[in-house]
């Protein structure tokens, strides 16, 4: 059959987004590799499903699956790519400024500006309040918040701290961000035996009062142009310790965030998100896709 898409992206972080809104569409893990391979695939960092909601509190559910076919709780570049692709495909009325997302990470509740065509400009994120706590991180290190403590590697031990956006998130400091060991330490600590569910991590830099520069190795993607729980866990990172106050820019290589960690305990993401192009694909009607 054919199946229609939409490649967009949130500061280069990248989705392919299927409307899936009969719920039929299963894939298994290799067609999501081949979706998203960049050389005999489309080309992602990660797959988007446009599901009705799992709730009566949301309008829609975001189903995301990383690049290497993992299920993921959260995506925050991805869950504003997913609120434009609701405002510009009018599957929120023309007179609405927010909508709320369902995500295996708990409801979104997502305000938007337009553009005087309509289509959307900017999104501004509730992602919710942090969880600090080592068990609903999760990992086996030890605190509350999980806070500047030794992991040792195979690289050599770093100092972390742990930071749970619905996803899990290891934030490292840096003093040079560009030359930090993304590509070789990155893997390491995602796949480190003190994060049972893997994690993301994030090389940061403090580079000014309210600045981070930051890049970031995803969990079942590798190092991407952008990461917006990535960004969030590490302004809450940085302000626990006491680097930043509540807000922030992020700059990463895709462009920057806006993260605010509100008085009342949730952290908002604002950033930009557009629609690439859209196209079709053939699969198989039957057998794996």
């Amino acid at each position: 059959m054919d199946l229609t898409f939409s490649k967009m992206h949130g500061l280069g972080n990248d989705f392919i987004v299927i409307e899936d809104l009969a719920e039929e569409l299963e894939f298994s893990s290799d067609a999501v590799r081949w979706f998203c391979d960049r050389n005999f695939g489309i080309g992602a960092d990660g797959v988007i499903l446009v599901r009705p909601a799992s709730s009566d509190d949301a309008d829609y559910y975001m189903h995301y699956i990383n690049a290497d076919g993992s299920l993921a709780e959260m995506c925050g570049n991805g869950v504003r790519c997913f609120a434009k692709y609701l405002v510009d495909h009018d599957l929120v009325a023309n007179e609405r400024d927010r909508v709320v997302v369902d995500t295996l990470g708990g409801p979104k509740p997502i305000s938007f500006t337009r553009d005087e065509d309509g289509t959307m400009c900017l999104a501004t994120v509730n992602m919710g309040s942090p969880r600090l706590a080592a068990e609903e991180i999760p990992t086996t290190l030890p605190g509350n918040p999980v806070l500047a403590r030794q992991l040792k590697t195979q690289a050599g031990a770093v100092e972390v701290t742990c930071v749970s956006m619905g996803n899990p998130h290891c934030i490292i400091w840096v003093d040079d961000v560009d030359s930090a060991p993304v590509e070789t330490l990155g893997p390491l600590v995602e796949e480190h035996s003190a994060f049972p569910n893997k994690t993301n991590v994030e090389f940061a830099e403090l580079a000014g009062d309210a600045l981070v520069r930051l890049r970031v190795w995803e969990r079942g993607c590798g190092e991407t142009l952008a990461c917006g729980t990535g960004a969030c866990a590490t302004v809450v990172a940085a302000s626990l310790a006491g680097l930043v106050g509540r807000e922030a820019t992020v700059e990463l290589p895709g462009g920057e965030l806006e993260i605010r960690w509100d008085e009342g305990g949730d952290v908002f993401m604002t950033g930009p998100a557009e629609e690439v192009f859209t196209g079709v694909m053939a699969i198989p009607e039957e057998g794996e896709a």
